[in-house]
């Protein structure tokens, strides 16, 4: 490990269409931006976008490591939830961490202040802990001020290229997108894997006082709302 600990950067859910609407259109909709095409032959798509209701939304949530920068996206179907998120971790995790980090006894996580990684959300500090023993790894969590996403690295790094990389395209499907995503790269050597999550995540699921307060959660001296660190085991 070289050190340091694995150090993603996570961001979810990706990018929107309009305000208020998570993830995006699945169909022959338009994709806003530019595209060479053979002369007279321009993509056809849908004048409106009303959702189609066989294919929905497609939900990305990427991981992003600095140090190596390399990222992974997880491309959901049903809500962006606390649980969708973890999932999204630990399958980087499991694909593209653990092997490049397999001393790593430590993850380091920054993090969004809202949305489904919210500093206020229960589950997904519950989601943590379970992955935490899992993994065998101590997880630290530090989230930007609210207001402030857009200082998020992954934002200028990753998923600014992957909305470069798929401009003027209609996203048709699924595979479309992964495959985008996939392709995704810069000049500075930036690699993405991405992959389809077809579990179905339901929303409103509420943590208990209790269930928390069995979190092995230790805040930071410094605001320790925003900066918290997860222990692998109950022990606190």
């Amino acid at each position: 490990m070289r050190g340091k600990p694995a150090r993603p950067v996570l961001r979810g859910p990706g990018r929107s269409n309009a305000p208020g609407l998570p993830g995006e259109l699945v169909g022959e909709f338009s994709n806003g931006g530019r595209e060479y095409h053979p002369i007279g032959e321009p993509p056809r798509v849908k004048t409106h976008d009303f959702i189609d209701k066989e294919l929905g939304r497609a939900v990305p949530y990427g991981v992003y490591d600095l140090a190596n920068d390399e990222g992974w996206v997880s491309v959901g179907d049903t809500a962006d939830t606390a649980s969708f998120a973890v999932e999204a971790v630990r399958r980087w995790w499991h694909t593209m961490g653990r092997p490049r980090f397999p001393k790593a006894t430590k993850l380091l996580i920054t993090a969004d202040a809202g949305g489904s990684n919210g500093h206020r959300v229960r589950l997904w500090k519950l989601e943590l802990a379970k992955f935490a023993k899992e993994a065998g790894l101590e997880v630290t969590v530090c989230h930007y001020p609210p207001g402030t996403s857009k200082w998020n690295k992954i934002e200028h790094r990753m998923f600014s290229y992957i909305s470069m990389n798929w401009r003027g395209r209609p996203l048709v499907s699924y595979r479309t997108i992964i495959e985008l995503i996939s392709a995704t790269t810069t000049a500075s050597g930036l690699t993405i894997r991405a992959a389809e999550d077809r579990n179905l995540y339901e929303t409103g699921t509420k943590v208990s006082d209790a269930q928390l307060a069995a979190v092995p959660l230790n805040r930071h001296e410094f605001h320790g709302d925003w900066n918290y660190t997860i222990a692998q085991s109950d022990s606190r």
